[in-house]
């Protein structure tokens, strides 16, 4: 497993994290500012976390219960919202997904996140994307099993109509680390 070089959130920083041009900035590949303009309207994905490899940079969402993985219909403006669908469209066509699913109605953020993957590696960017999905958050009443996790993860692809083998698949990871663990 390569060492990740964590560039956000960070303590000197108040935590802060990064969408947009100023995510491309902290990964160190603000030469994709402009191209990122014509890909995805202002107010992108806000990344949970972002860290560099080796190889290239890794994108973090972090979720601690399934009512998060079920994230609201876009709010985008109509002409943002036209912006966002001609993004999954390419993507949808690039992976060879028929959409009869509108990707800005179910799963939108799980499917924004799999757009910018997508965009990062056409742009000839060697990114990944790392899910972590908390065990055992009494406080915020997440799953205790992984299998949970899975199934959620399962259903969005369904519904989406990722295949299981894609070309993203192998940048996409998943970990699930227990919260008691952790304190």
């Amino acid at each position: 497993m390569p060492t990740i070089d964590w560039v956000s959130p960070l303590a000197e920083d108040d935590y802060a994290e990064y969408r947009d041009g100023a995510f491309l900035e902290r990964l160190g590949i603000d030469s994709l500012c402009g191209p990122l303009k014509d890909f995805w309207p202002q107010r992108g994905p806000q990344w949970d976390a972002l860290g560099l490899t080796s190889s290239g940079p890794v994108l973090v969402e972090a979720k601690a219960h399934i009512r998060e993985f079920f994230s609201p219909p876009s709010q985008a403006s109509e002409t943002s919202k036209k912006q966002i669908n001609s993004a999954f469209a390419a993507v949808c066509a690039d992976l060879g997904i028929n959409r009869s699913t509108n990707w800005c109605e179910l799963y939108y953020q799980y499917a924004n996140r799999l757009a910018f993957l997508w965009w990062l590696r056409e742009n000839g960017v060697d990114a990944n994307l790392l899910f972590v999905s908390f065990l055992n958050d009494c406080d915020m009443g997440g799953p205790s099993h992984i299998e949970t996790w899975k199934v959620a993860f399962d259903s969005a692809n369904y519904v989406l109509g990722l295949p299981e083998r894609n070309k993203l698949g192998r940048y996409i990871h998943h970990v699930s680390p227990d919260i008691r663990e952790l304190n």
